[in-house]
């Protein structure tokens, strides 16, 4: 597709670039010039844009790539990773967002500071940094470029080496990417982020009808007749002990797991602390979470297309997407796909460069600093702070290529040593108000030590799924707090400071959207079960969904009757 059209395909790709470029250009004029404004657009996000830099943030290259390969070569059980997380968007909109918004919270580790202490502050300003900067920065990096040299074959192209090539590929998405967070702040890296998020939405739904169209020859209904009748296994959800994902994890470390990144993981609740008002950045989360519903369809189903036209054929299974977008992706849309796929690596680049920046300025430059920095000083110190970082990840990046276990093994390692920590700190913190700061220091430690025994030294004995043992030890780190806050508790309870910068009137219908998209999420377990197309649709299927409808009927009947009040 390119190599025949590559002039096409470029200047397309340039053309949809530079228009993002050019409306987050317009709609950042004048809005980073304070602080506020650098770190947290102003706090002026409305919920269209807070979705939508949710998703970007959330969804990159290696879910296209991973995502679909999992479903050419298995089932569609890994789909639980992003349809799940519709239940911690749910507990960030209703339960944790209220209060981040009430305190008026930055970042995490302000919150921490302002619940236990300093040292927890700076602690778990550490774990982030140390993840962020060795791992999450340089892997979204890497496995962006990875998936712009399967696809486009960046090698061939240029006439280098596979090593030259994707140096050449990361430094170019690395350097694009970070112009947004380092020039535009967050405002500008959430207005592209929504503006890539319709694009993606776009190849999401074209793909699988072109997909179904040529696997049906030339027939989107007779194709989708093919893939619900014919190896009807690789539409199964319901994952066992073999799959990627077992179905008992969903309902112990995955839900910790989700907890972390929807709910306490800087990158991505930096959007929601931007909120022009509880109401909006209600939206804003719950909206992103019927996206992630989407993903199967956009992200798993061409993967199950590429399986019925090509079966086992492919040398690997990451092969099932690049092919079929090769081979079928008309050539007039080669740019617009590729201006896609790099405007997702840069959504997830720019937005961890942008709050690693928060992090180092808000909770390690400013604390040092005997008098408060002014809002130009802290300005400029990000910029430098986010090329900094992104120099390192450029070094850093390109070295994870010869990772043993490869990427994969690595980004789940190394995240599990800070995302149960967290997590267990902040819902210990939220809802508890004697337990000290000890507790909180004694379980960072405790888990690192932990985590890093049965991971490195124990690995051979403990041989549980990785998911389980975060449960394990999620139930472990929260009975530690709850024994220190029993045993040597504050000497006077936590009191919570409000600091009412905007509106907390919560959205009206905020539960009845929980509601709905709860049910959307069970809706898909029935869908790809063997109740639902595996093997065919049964009348226990139906009668199930008539039973989840009733109940939505129900919600939003009652919603109109409860009128909306100030969180308090």
């Amino acid at each position: 597709m390119v190599a025949n059209n590559l002039f096409t395909t470029l200047a397309s790709c340039v053309f949809f670039m530079a228009i993002v470029a050019w409306v987050s250009y317009q709609k950042t004029k004048g809005a980073v010039d304070t602080r506020d404004g650098y770190f947290l657009a102003g706090r002026g996000l409305t919920g269209v844009f807070i979705a939508g830099s949710m998703l970007l943030t959330n969804l990159s290259a290696e879910q296209l790539i991973g995502l679909n390969g999992s479903a050419y070569g298995f089932n569609l059980s890994s789909m639980a990773w992003e349809v799940t997380a519709a239940f911690a968007t749910i507990c960030m909109a209703l339960i944790f967002l209220p209060r981040y918004l009430a305190g008026a919270f930055t970042t995490l580790p302000e919150f921490l500071n302002s619940r236990f202490d300093d040292d927890v502050r700076r602690m778990s300003v550490l774990l982030f940094m140390v993840g962020y900067g060795l791992v999450t920065i340089p892997s979204v990096l890497y496995s962006g470029s990875i998936a712009v040299l399967l696809l486009f074959d960046v090698p061939s192209l240029l006439h280098v080496s596979y090593s030259e090539g994707l140096w050449i590929t990361i430094v170019a998405i690395g350097c694009i990417g970070a112009m947004y967070a380092i020039f535009g702040g967050l405002k500008a890296v959430a207005v592209s982020d929504t503006l890539n998020g319709v694009g993606l939405l776009i190849i999401g739904v074209i793909v699988p009808v072109i997909g179904l169209a040529a696997l049906g020859d030339g027939s989107v209904s007779q194709g989708l007749s093919i893939i619900t009748s014919d190896h009807t296994h690789k539409l199964n959800a319901i994952g066992g002990p073999e799959d990627p994902t077992p179905f008992g994890t969903i309902f112990t470390g995955m839900v910790f797991a989700n907890l972390f990144y929807w709910c306490t993981n800087q990158y991505v609740i930096q959007r929601t602390l931007g909120a022009k008002n509880l109401a909006e950045g209600q939206k804003g989360v719950l909206f992103s979470g019927f996206f992630k519903v989407m993903v199967p369809f956009m992200m798993m189903i061409p993967g199950v297309i590429a399986f019925h036209l090509y079966g086992e054929g492919l040398s690997s299974i990451d092969q099932a997407y690049p092919k079929l977008i090769s081979d079928l992706l008309p050539a007039y849309l080669g740019g617009f796909f590729l201006a896609v796929l790099l405007g997702a690596v840069f959504s997830s680049f720019n937005s961890l460069l942008n709050s690693a920046a928060t992090l180092f300025c808000l909770d390690i430059y400013a604390p040092m600093k005997k008098t408060p920095p002014d809002d130009r000083q802290m300005i400029k110190v990000a910029k430098i702070a986010s090329v900094v970082i992104a120099l390192f990840s450029f070094v850093v990046a390109p070295l994870l290529q010869y990772a043993p276990d490869g990427l994969w093994q690595i980004i789940r390692i190394f995240t599990g040593f800070y995302n149960i920590p967290v997590v267990v700190i902040v819902i210990v913190g939220l809802f508890t108000k004697r337990v000290p700061a000890l507790g909180a220091k004694v379980v960072i430690v405790f888990h690192v030590l932990a985590y890093g025994l049965a991971k490195f030294v124990f690995d051979d004995i403990i041989t549980i799924h990785f998911l389980h043992l975060y449960a394990i030890l999620f139930v472990i780190e929260v009975a530690i707090m709850l024994a220190i806050g029993a045993i040597r508790p504050r000497p006077e309870a936590w009191q919570y400071v409000r600091r009412d910068l905007v509106d907390l009137t919560p959205w009206r219908f905020a539960f009845p959207v929980a509601f709905s998209l709860l049910s959307a999420v069970i809706f898909l377990y029935l869908l790809f079960s063997p109740i639902g197309l595996v093997g065919g649709v049964t009348n226990l299927f139906w009668l199930l969904v008539v039973g989840l409808l009733g109940l939505n009927v129900a919600g939003w009947w009652l919603s109109r009757r409860r009128p909306p009040t100030v969180y308090s």
